[in-house]
């Protein structure tokens, strides 16, 4: 039984009500709450300032490595020809080019070292544009040997520099934790640049001449350059602090003995010394096979020979990009590595040339792996020391080495056995490097923190 309501007594009007609301609003956290009972000890990781980068950026670094390809495609095989229509020696071909490979493979560990300490890497990255733009200019206007030696030493220097500063702002745009993807998708863009720029500048000295083809490569240093404007500095996030301007000796030795102390990159440094080893003479002794058997189209297909690869690159490279992230990176290196053993060995049993061109399809496979996983390996490496490009430019050095060694091996296998042999002979290189990877090679990925 419910008590009668007095009379006369009329309900409160709702703004004269009192009813207490929780308070939403987040409480700031002081330093000092953080140390008592039950709370954590460390404090909470940030959220990665890398989430959000902009389009803008984005999309300038797709363009600037496009451009980067086309810029630096200029210097391949188009230096021989102009060389030879100049009227130029062998053997001062020869040297010239020995000078910038020289350069190329002394260069890489300063190089790197230089884009660790500069405290812009865009700047660095524009820097070498500008200087490689100028040694093509120069080579087409003032092609004497002088100059020429000058040019050439001057791209090599400047390369060694763009190659580790377009990794460094890959990876300080997206984090460790998108790098694979992210250098996937450079790799992708590069290899579009380079087909689509051999065969412009091929129609550029076919149909106005081939000095035509350098002053090209002088003009790319415009959307290069334009590209790189797009890429925001402010969401670049360093590694590590550079080193103090006046460390001196003392930075260097720290450097150095971070080099030898790192098992992971040491043990990196050996495959990629014996995959470079077995890899780079394949492609030339192909060409020597086919000039012999096809004499005739033997131009039309080397040009097949290096385009099927770079096909086969852009497609390939974001998805392994991705893969490295979410199942590691030694499976991925594992694959890279399996292919080159097993392209040396049909190379040395097919007889078709259309077939030898088919194989090189295995090269793109490869060239994919390497082109994601080669800084990829060495930032995990390397990560929280601030010598991620010094690191990179010494394992840089020791692909150069098995390259220049690998010619001279393949060659000399070629002329006492023939070329069966030398194709047998850098496929068992190619296997010991594959074994190398399996037995030795640590996973460098760290696990996602829960």
């Amino acid at each position: 039984m419910t008590a009668p309501r007095p009379k006369g007594r009329r309900a409160a009007p709702p703004r004269d009500r009192h009813v207490p609301r929780p308070d939403y609003r987040a409480r700031p956290v002081r330093l000092s709450e953080l140390s008592v009972e039950g709370a954590p000890d460390v404090m909470p990781d940030p959220v990665p300032v890398q989430q959000s980068l902009s389009r803008a950026s984005r999309r300038g670094l797709d363009a600037f490595a496009f451009f980067v390809a086309n810029l630096q495609t200029g210097f391949g095989p188009f230096l021989a020809v102009y060389f030879t229509q100049a009227k130029w020696t062998q053997a001062d071909i020869g040297f010239a080019l020995t000078v910038g490979s020289l350069v190329s493979l002394l260069g890489q560990v300063p190089g790197g070292a230089f884009v660790d300490v500069a405290r812009s890497k865009r700047f660095a990255a524009g820097l070498s544009v500008i200087a490689i733009s100028g040694s093509a200019f120069a080579l087409a206007m003032w092609p004497s040997f002088l100059i020429v030696l000058v040019a050439m030493a001057a791209h090599s220097a400047a390369s060694c520099v763009l190659t580790p500063a377009i990794a460094a702002i890959s990876i300080g745009l997206v984090g460790h934790a998108r790098a694979g993807e992210r250098l996937g998708r450079n790799a992708s863009f590069q290899a579009i640049g380079n087909a689509l720029a051999a065969a412009g500048m091929g129609a550029c000295g076919y149909y106005l001449s081939n000095d035509a083809v350098f002053y090209l490569t002088a003009a790319l240093v415009v959307p290069t350059l334009f590209a790189l404007s797009f890429i925001r500095a402010d969401e670049i996030v360093h590694d590590a602090p550079p080193p103090a301007p006046g460390a001196g000796a003392a930075e260097g030795g720290g450097g150095l003995r971070m080099l030898l102390t790192n098992r992971a990159l040491l043990c990196f440094a050996a495959c990629m010394t014996l995959f470079f080893l077995a890899n780079a003479a394949m492609l030339p002794l192909v060409g020597s096979v086919l000039t012999l058997r096809t004499s005739e189209t033997a131009t039309a297909l080397i040009a097949a020979c290096i385009m099927v690869p770079q096909a086969v690159l852009a497609v390939c490279a974001p998805a392994l990009g991705r893969a490295a992230e979410r199942w590691g990176r030694r499976p991925i290196l594992l694959l890279g590595f399996a292919a080159l053993p097993l392209r040396g060995l049909l190379f040395a049993y097919t007889e078709s040339p259309f077939l030898l061109v088919a194989i090189q399809v295995l090269d793109g496979v490869s060239a994919a792996v390497l082109g994601v996983m080669v800084p990829l390996v060495v930032s995990d490496a390397t990560r929280g020391t601030g010598r991620f490009n010094l690191a990179l430019g010494a394992v840089g050095t020791a692909m150069g080495i098995g390259a220049a060694l690998s010619t001279s091996l393949a060659g000399l296998m070629a002329d006492r056995f023939g070329s069966h042999t030398a194709f047998l002979g850098l496929a068992v290189v190619g296997l010991v490097a594959f074994g190398l990877v399996a037995l030795i090679m640590p996973e460098t990925r760290r696990a996602p923190r829960s």
